[in-house]
């Protein structure tokens, strides 16, 4: 029936309409699970102030079962379309750190998945993508401190203390998002969707290899995520500096409040489940 969902098959950048399917889930639960968690308040870890969200198991959870560069380019986008564009603060050149850091990080983290069924494995791999997205925002935000473009919490006559206030920071963000509210509900939520959800999009349940973890082609994935980090600073120093280049801000959330929110919400959870109920009305009619 279904063609395999594998990142090797027709090649990493192929894009057909399974492709598409695939983004535009991923990019609706993500920017879902946002959304929800925007409403949720911050609370503080030794003086450091910490967001509950996203629910990275989310993310985790549905990317890790289709492994593709479209599903991880989604992530970001779910972002910037939920988070920004409907709530009218979007800023094109101060997306392009999201789009650059999340997308490499989590493209390089599933090529180390040998066996898609070992949840322990799939658990550790999504910790790992998040570990690598905070580390690479850890340096961009010092970088940003260095080059006089932003302010950040530093010791005026030892300013070297910004690696320790933006790093404990970090690490704070790895453990909330990435252990518990990340790997740990993924070892309960993967098993759970693994082969019933790639069936509704028209796919088979992506197959494990042999061989070690690190491969050649992870080797390339790395390097394209150390690589790549100097422009989504450049990039993001830019913005910080000259403005948006395109931007959206009617700021709907100031303006309306936060039940504002609502609406992106609703956007969101209207395209995901429309999506499944409409793929799953094609499979029982045998489409």
């Amino acid at each position: 029936m279904a063609t395999t969902a594998s990142t090797e098959s027709g090649g990493v950048f192929s894009f057909d309409h399974r492709d598409m399917m695939v983004f535009i889930l991923v990019m609706s639960l993500h920017g879902l699970q946002s959304m929800i968690t925007e409403l949720l308040p911050e609370f503080s870890v030794g003086g450091l102030g910490v967001s509950i969200g996203p629910f990275w198991f989310v993310a985790m959870s549905v990317v890790l079962l289709f492994r593709s560069f479209w599903a991880c380019l989604a992530i970001p986008v779910g972002g910037i379309v939920f988070g920004e564009i409907l709530i009218g603060d979007f800023s094109a050149l101060g997306a392009v750190e999201g789009l650059v850091v999340i997308t490499t990080s989590w493209f390089f983290a599933m090529s180390l998945i040998t066996d898609p069924s070992d949840v322990k494995q799939i658990a550790a791999v999504g910790f790992l993508a998040k570990a690598m997205e905070e580390t690479a925002a850890w340096f961009i935000d010092v970088g940003k401190f260095y080059v006089g473009v932003e302010e950040l919490e530093a010791i005026s006559w030892l300013p070297e203390t910004v690696w320790a206030t933006e790093g404990m920071g970090a690490l704070v963000q790895i453990i909330v998002a990435g252990i518990v509210f990340g790997a740990v509900p993924t070892l309960f939520l993967y098993p759970r969707l693994r082969g019933k959800i790639e069936p509704l999009l028209g796919m088979s349940s992506v197959e494990g290899r042999d061989g070690p973890m690190f491969t050649r082609s992870s080797l390339k994935r790395l390097v394209a995520w150390v690589g790549l980090l100097p422009v989504a600073f450049a990039v993001e120093t830019l913005s910080e500096t000259s403005g948006g280049l395109i931007t959206f801000t009617p700021q709907f959330v100031e303006t309306y409040g936060q039940t504002f929110l609502f609406v992106p919400i609703a956007a969101a959870a209207l395209i995901a489940f429309g999506l499944v109920a409409y793929r799953q009305r094609k499979v029982e009619g045998g489409v």
